[in-house]
């Protein structure tokens, strides 16, 4: 799956401390709201290289691979196998140490002007992962060579993401739905994240925003990705997330109903 769909499937994480007695806004059950989100400004590039191969770039990770059904090596120690299943559809099974994630299908429109990228697997709890992507062309072509710029999002299995306190001073952030945790505190320090859909190495650092804010870092390996701000809003109803992407500037922002 392409990598920003991952992360905001997948990834949208962090850990955060309770830090007084009476609980902060922002602990509890939250779903994400697609049709409130925005992932506008994301982009991705397809090139055809001279050796044959194909390069994806998104977020500014680059990778190659071929229309041959094998594993490449992708971001995040992820593998991707494509192949072509028609002359305007493409498919991509993600893999995660041999272990298939999700599988990924991409249909170009009849004029060449948008692309469709409908993704489909199961969750660590069993509920069916199904959403839909639709990136608009900005240059490029014929085929799927050029870039691409994000339409819209919609997914039919919303993730949930539940801020529970944890012991005296710290709290647990949870994607329920797809088993990934992290544990730490808001004093700037990287925490590890960990759940059975991404790789080792994927820390978050949290940081006071305000009293209804948090600031997140988030890194892989040390690596710098992106930048996250969490906010609550007045009536307590909904908690928006705006995102950067450390490599690209890109902003996303993600918006999640108070589930209780």
């Amino acid at each position: 799956m392409r990598i920003r769909l991952a992360l905001a499937l997948v990834f949208i994480a962090g850990s955060v401390t309770a830090g007084a007695a009476a609980d902060p806004p922002y602990i509890g059950k939250w779903k994400m709201n697609p049709a409130k989100s925005n992932f506008g400004e994301t982009t991705a590039t397809y090139e055809q290289l001279a050796s044959g191969e194909m390069q994806s770039t998104i977020e500014g990770q680059t990778y190659k691979f071929r229309l041959d059904g094998k594993d490449y090596p992708a971001p995040y120690d992820m593998a991707a196998a494509w192949t072509a299943v028609s002359p305007t559809s493409w498919k991509t099974v993600w893999k995660l140490k041999g272990t298939a994630m999700w599988t990924e299908t991409l249909t170009l429109s009849a004029d060449g002007k948008s692309l469709t990228v409908t993704v489909k697997g199961t969750k660590p709890n069993g509920e069916p992962l199904d959403s839909t992507l639709v990136s608009e062309r900005i240059s490029g072509g014929p085929g799927l060579a050029g870039k691409w710029k994000t339409k819209n999002l919609n997914t039919g299995s919303p993730s949930v993401l539940e801020l529970a306190a944890s012991g005296t001073d710290g709290l647990t952030l949870r994607i329920v739905d797809m088993g990934l945790a992290c544990n730490g505190k808001v004093d700037g320090k990287d925490y590890p994240c960990t759940g059975p859909t991404i790789s080792e190495g994927w820390t978050v650092a949290l940081t006071s925003a305000g009293p209804r804010s948090l600031a997140m870092v988030v890194k892989n390996k040390g690596k710098l990705i992106s930048k996250v701000q969490y906010t609550v809003s007045e009536d307590g109803k909904t908690l928006t997330e705006d995102g950067t992407t450390t490599a690209t500037g890109e902003k996303v922002t993600v918006v999640y109903d108070r589930e209780k």
